[in-house]
């Protein structure tokens, strides 16, 4: 089987060609950057039309999950590079519904997150969280500096937690101006990761609707920067997303 190797900040992904049935052990040895490709979770692209692919995904420990933020951007360079979609702007079908993506000029890549919805403030692991969902979950925390965050300790307290049966994200972020948020993240079935897509969008919007931020935000991940942008119609978040390299499993 051939495989494409994508980072969108250092958020990486073995892609497939679909369709294909992997076992989540499979999945596992895959991602295992010591005896496998190495990466944070597996995309499956098929085409559908010129119009048209569907995504499908599984994080490193070989679990389904409903969305990636990051992943769709690579998902959109993908089938682009592969010539399955004409033009600049086209959708993707995802577990969450269709997702339209655009292929900036510059060489970013953008995407529709879907409408996100804010839960409920409560305390987990020492730290307040509130929760959002953004076609996946997210348990966000205002620290007051992502470097000291205790990410690897309380990351996967919250995670496993029983509030939530099946897994949450969890992030820890800060306010650094009207415009500009620091985040790190510990990512369900991952462990920490140097960026994730719907975190970021899920994080702007709660401080959006918290009054902390405008409703376009650049965030600060440890891979890099991503623009989040958020109008009447929900979240788009704008960032690179390239191949690293491909080879055969």
């Amino acid at each position: 089987m051939d495989f494409t190797k994508m980072e969108g900040l250092g958020n990486d992904f073995v892609v497939v060609d679909g369709p294909v049935d992997p076992y989540p052990q499979q999945i596992a040895e895959w991602c295992d950057r010591r005896r496998g490709i190495g990466a944070d979770g597996v995309l499956e692209v098929t085409p559908l039309s010129n119009v048209r692919v569907r995504m499908r995904y599984w994080n490193a420990d070989g679990g389904a999950a409903e969305m990636c933020g990051n992943g769709l951007r690579c998902v959109a360079r993908y089938a682009s590079d592969r010539g399955w979609v004409d033009g600049d702007s086209f959708t993707v079908e995802t577990a969450v519904g269709p997702r339209v993506v655009k292929l900036r000029d510059n060489g970013q890549v953008r995407a529709f997150l879907g409408t996100p919805t804010a839960g409920e403030e409560m305390e987990l692991g020492g730290i307040t969280v509130h929760t959002v969902e953004v076609g996946n979950p997210h348990a966000i925390s205002w620290v007051e500096d992502t470097r000291r965050a205790e990410v690897k300790k309380v990351g996967p307290e919250i995670e496993m937690s029983e509030r939530f049966p099946d897994g949450t994200n969890v992030e820890f972020a800060t306010v650094s101006g009207p415009n500009r948020i620091d985040l790190r993240v510990w990512e369900r079935g991952v462990g920490e990761t140097l960026a994730c897509g719907s975190g970021a969008a899920a994080t702007a919007f709660l401080a959006h609707e918290q009054g902390y931020v405008d409703s376009s935000v650049t965030v600060r991940l440890l891979g890099g920067e991503l623009r989040v942008f958020l109008d009447e119609e929900g979240a788009w978040i704008e960032g690179p997303a390239n191949a690293v390299f491909s080879g055969i499993l």
